[in-house]
């Protein structure tokens, strides 16, 4: 979701990816939800962030804590944040209750992505590295 609301709201200014430390695929609910905004993440796929190795990134943004304590480093990365979200594929209840918790992660995520792209170095963002961590 973070990927297609980055792309939407400044894909013009910033090259976006998304991976995960554990990709698990694309959830059907994301797609669900995003579609709901105009944004269409159905051609998204799930990608572990090794696909990435080597590659320089200004900007680093974890999403859930898991990716935070995990992430390798990328050399070049100027500034980190973590952004802790509820990882919403793990919501329980009917199917209603699992569309909620998407829906309501989806608008903090979008928040914060909106924040972001008005001031990136005022959006909570860290000079700190990561830990080097194995994959």
């Amino acid at each position: 979701m973070a990927e297609g609301l980055l792309r939407k709201t400044a894909g013009d200014r910033f090259d976006v990816v998304s991976a995960g430390v554990e990709p698990a695929g694309l959830n059907p609910l994301a797609v669900e939800v995003m579609a709901e905004i105009g944004i269409d993440i159905s051609h998204h796929r799930s990608k572990h962030a090794r696909e990435f190795l080597g590659h320089g990134f200004p900007y680093l943004i974890t999403v859930c804590d898991q990716a935070n304590e995990k992430c390798p480093i990328f050399p070049g990365v100027v500034y980190r944040a973590h952004w802790s979200f509820e990882d919403p594929a793990k919501a329980t209840g009917t199917g209603a209750q699992k569309l909620a918790v998407f829906r309501r992660v989806r608008d903090e995520i979008r928040s914060r992505i909106e924040a972001f792209a008005k001031d990136p170095r005022g959006a909570e963002i860290s000079a700190e590295a990561a830990s080097p961590v194995p994959l």
